[in-house]
């Protein structure tokens, strides 16, 4: 985009074959270049910042405690193999939503790729592993960006490393953005595996949840 946009300025500026053209034509010139510019630009749209979507999916957290999810190689194994989707990075982010002492939930910051570009959602899951919420946070899309609809993110709602979370199956898809509800739905199902294999024993190893499997009913 810098570079098309310095050719176009340049030719403004020295015309062809080094003729200088008339201020008019520069000044038309230069309205097109910054009209493309801001129509590029304009693609991205992001609705909520990593802390906003803390807030957001817990609000009656006091903080948020980030830590960082350095997967081994065979985790990632392990998770692609439950998950059925590629491992693409063996780090991530997270932040526990604490209220006091007590620990709320785990949000989760998730990226996929949509037709062309990169799409960034977060979520916010249960101490059990269970989806809370979806939220999307950036999305760079021309096309998709319907996957945003409350009634479409609300699908994922109580879904766990146990349940399918597949498109066209118990997560319904919205015509003209396909691409962009699979990959959504790829991702947050490849979450709740990492939850389930290497967060939730994480946390019970380090004390900052208790085992359920050890736990007096």
């Amino acid at each position: 985009m810098r570079a098309l946009t310095f050719s176009v300025v340049s030719l403004a500026v020295h015309g062809r074959a080094g003729r200088p053209v008339r201020i008019g034509a520069l000044l038309t010139l230069t309205k097109l270049v910054l009209c493309f510019a801001a129509g590029d630009l304009a693609l991205a749209e992001r609705y909520l910042s990593p802390a906003e979507a803390q807030k957001v999916c817990f609000p009656q957290a006091d903080h948020f405690e980030e830590q960082t999810v350095r997967l081994t190689p065979e985790e990632a194994r392990a998770i692609e193999q439950k998950a059925g989707v590629k491992v693409r990075g063996r780090e991530s982010k997270i932040w526990l939503a604490r209220k006091g002492t007590n620990l709320l939930g785990v949000l989760v910051l998730g990226h996929v790729f949509g037709k062309h570009d990169v799409i960034d959602y977060a979520v916010a899951l249960s101490p059990d592993g269970k989806v809370l919420q979806v939220e999307i946070l950036e999305y760079r899309e021309h096309y998709g960006g319907e996957i945003r609809s409350p009634k479409w993110r609300e699908q994922f709602k109580g879904k766990s490393a146990a349940s399918k979370v597949k498109l066209n199956d118990d997560i319904y898809n919205i015509s003209g953005a396909t691409i962009s509800c699979r990959n959504v739905t790829d991702g947050v199902r490849r979450d709740l595996a990492t939850f389930e294999l290497v967060v939730h024993p994480r946390l019970v190893a380090g004390g900052g949840l208790p085992d359920a499997r050890t736990t007096p009913p």
